[in-house]
């Protein structure tokens, strides 16, 4: 068994699309592999800017051979009385790729059949690669691809070179008529243009290595990582770290070579977001900070080149982020000149969505939901909520924001303390957009908290209300992101609050825009926070079931869903549960068959057997300790008490039928059931639970 490799030698492919296409390549290429019984290793990949490159190990040189039977028409039709072949078993034969004479007649349960036996001899794996390779190249897919020249084929980026080997051996094949396999890869750009010969698999990462080339994406990373601390130090500081960034630079580079540089003190006058921001964002640099982790006037830049004059690459860095560092200053000290509530005001021309209207819509609704949630949980904080909630979008027309657009909330906070306002209400301003994406941080302080909530609230209402309810995979307003923050924080924060509530306060300024009625709107955004609520439990590893049978009942406050959830998962693990469970969806199943419900009190004179005595006793007894527990908070003693209504509620099935001929017999019994389904149901809907 050898290696296979493919590359594909492009020009630069940007620095998002390479690890998602090559896991697709890898993925693609053992999908092919397996469909054409050939058996192989496992898959590893490596890639720069200026190539994809994916191996696969021990590749078998044949396809397995595969024996099969193939059932054809019955023997009546196939062959005449006198035994010669009609012409359905001359087709079918033709169809197997077998002599007629070579055909079998098997008994079935429906008679008696044709049947062939046939082999599928494997072919040699090169000549089926030759077929596989271009269509897993031409199946990578991109945010986006182009044609180029006259070709009909697409890419990322126009392909120049391909190199497929099956150890020693070349794949020839010819991709969209004119790009021909070969063993020639492309060498550094700059360092080692022009091709190098591979002589197999096992020698590619070195040849690569020796026309400067350092194709092994975790290596090339460390070697970034390790220059760029390099440089720094040199500089008395060190890196600020930043992993997104990291990767990023690593896959624009095939070999890194840092370059250290400054920038003038007096624009460390600017908020160091800016600052690294500019650097980042616009140039790829990596910050500089001192042992204190205070800002440096110096940068490192990772260049994809040595040169002779590194100095002169420093300087040219260096000229390029200082007009970038200059426009920032300029709009910074433009920017604090002006109050914010102007900016509030220019919100009204700013569209936050067109058929929700401006973003100063957008801030008013939130304004008040902020407010009506600050009264529900702490009055305390509506003074800076509202406050906060008022300003939490000004920075989107000032001008750092317009030119560094991640910097929105966290620039919010910076003028919003530049102009006076009370700390909660800044840090609140940046805090409303957290968790910014699955697992970020949650907003650290009660009034960002809120503000958060309702901000986000806000737009999955609106949205709903007007038709843009998520799909599938489309989510283009990112409401199941926004869904999950707000489940979050509620549950990060232990807020009592009502969702219900909630959203029915968050849905009523959209009544006149909206496609339905504000209570099916609001009963639609119910469920879908339901079913977030569901998958944050279950991705905690908590049992499906009892997650359904507890939101089932009420998932309206969600400390309390928890609580629910956690006591029925400990009990649901005792070894009573399970007829106690059973016992519950007895009664559920006699009450739904019954298709009545008992609204009139048990009374006992109608009982007919000690049996309903007792369970009566049992059930009026378990609700008063139940209902006290509840109050307290207590669920895993209110379902221990709920246990013991198992022995009485086995007892009375055992005993009576509560399906009498006597009517007033049979609605007291149901009514008895009723009661007793009513104490179950406090914490879940038992029937829903798989035992």
């Amino acid at each position: 068994m050898d290696t296979l490799l493919l590359e594909i030698g492009a020009e630069e492919i940007p620095a998002g699309y390479i690890q998602p296409a090559l896991d697709a390549m890898a993925r693609n290429l053992l999908k092919r592999l397996d469909s054409a019984r050939i058996d192989h290793g496992q898959a590893r990949t490596c890639g720069t800017p200026r190539r994809l490159t994916v191996f696969v190990d021990q590749v078998a040189p044949k396809q397995k051979t595969v024996t099969e039977d193939i059932m054809g028409p019955p023997e009546k039709i196939a062959f005449d009385d006198t035994g010669k072949p009609r012409v359905a078993a001359v087709k079918f034969a033709e169809k197997a790729g077998v002599a007629v004479s070579r055909l079998r007649v098997l008994q079935t349960d429906k008679g008696r059949y044709l049947s062939a036996h046939k082999t599928n001899r494997g072919q040699a794996s090169i000549k089926l690669l030759k077929t596989i390779l271009p269509e897993v190249i031409l199946a990578t897919p991109f945010p986006k691809s182009m044609r180029w020249a006259d070709l009909s084929i697409q890419f990322a980026r126009p392909i120049h070179s391909i190199v497929a080997l099956y150890g020693t051996r070349l794949v020839s094949f010819t991709l969209g008529g004119r790009i021909k396999s070969g063993r020639r890869a492309l060498g550094h750009m700059f360092m080692n243009p022009g091709k190098v010969t591979i002589p197999s698999p096992e020698t590619y990462q070195q040849t690569m290595a020796s026309v400067n080339v350092v194709v092994e994406i975790d290596k090339r990373r460390q070697m970034t990582a390790t220059a760029v601390a390099d440089a720094a130090a040199a500089m008395g500081g060190q890196v600020l770290p930043d992993e997104a960034l990291l990767d990023i630079v690593t896959n624009l580079v095939e070999f890194p070579i840092a370059t250290a540089g400054k920038f003038d003190d007096i624009f460390l006058e600017v908020p160091r977001e800016i600052l690294i921001t500019a650097m980042r964002e616009h140039q790829k640099y990596f910050a500089v900070i001192d042992t204190t982790g205070k800002l440096m006037p110096g940068f490192i830049a990772v260049n994809n080149t040595r040169t002779r004059d590194m100095d002169l690459v420093a300087t040219g860095h260096q000229r390029v982020l200082r007009a970038r560092l200059s426009d920032a200053r300029y709009f910074y000290t433009a920017d604090i000149k002006v109050p914010m509530e102007n900016w509030v005001e220019k919100l009204r021309g700013v569209l936050f969505q067109a058929k929700l209207g401006s973003m100063y819509d957008k801030v008013m609704r939130v304004k008040a939901l902020a407010g009506w949630l600050a009264d529900a949980v702490n009055p305390a904080e509506k003074e800076k909520v509202t406050r906060a909630a008022y300003l939490c979008k000004a920075d989107l027309v000032s001008q750092v924001v317009g030119e560094f657009v991640k910097l929105q909330g966290i620039m919010g906070r910076i003028y919003a303390r530049v102009a006076g306002e009370a700390p909660d209400v800044a840090v609140a301003i940046e805090e409303h957009y957290r968790p910014t994406h699955s697992g970020g941080q949650l907003p650290e302080t009660e009034t960002g908290a809120l503000l958060s909530i309702a901000e986000k609230i806000d737009s999955i209402c609106g949205c709903f209300s007007v038709g843009l309810i998520p799909t599938g995979a489309a989510d283009p307003y990112a409401l199941r992101r926004q869904g999950i923050g707000i489940l979050q924080i509620i549950r990060s924060r232990n807020l009592s609050i009502s969702l219900a509530d909630l959203v029915e306060k968050g849905v009523s300024p959209f009544a006149e825009k909206s496609t339905e009625s504000p209570a099916r709107t609001a009963t639609t955004v119910l469920t879908f926070l339901n079913n977030r609520l569901s998958h944050l439990l279950a991705d905690e590893g908590l049992s499906k079931d009892v997650i359904a049978a507890v939101i089932s009942v009420s998932a309206d406050r969600i400390p309390d869903v928890e609580r629910r959830v956690g006591a029925l998962e400990k009990l649901k693990g005792k070894p009573d549960f399970e007829p106690l469970a059973a016992a519950f969806k007895r009664v559920e199943n006699i009450l739904k068959k019954a298709g009545e419900t008992a609204a009139a009190p048990v009374d006992p004179a109608l009982f007919a057997h000690a049996s309903e005595g007792a369970l009566h006793a049992a059930c009026q007894a378990v609700t008063a300790r139940v209902d006290r527990l509840m109050d307290q908070g207590d669920l895993n003693s209110a379902l221990g008490a709920i246990a013991t209504l198992r022995d009485p509620v086995d007892t009375f099935f055992n005993d009576v039928m509560v399906m009498t001929d006597d009517d007033d017999v049979r609605r007291n019994r149901l009514a008895l059931l009723t009661a007793i389904s009513a104490i179950f149901g406090q914490i879940a809907d038992f029937s829903q639970i798989s035992t």
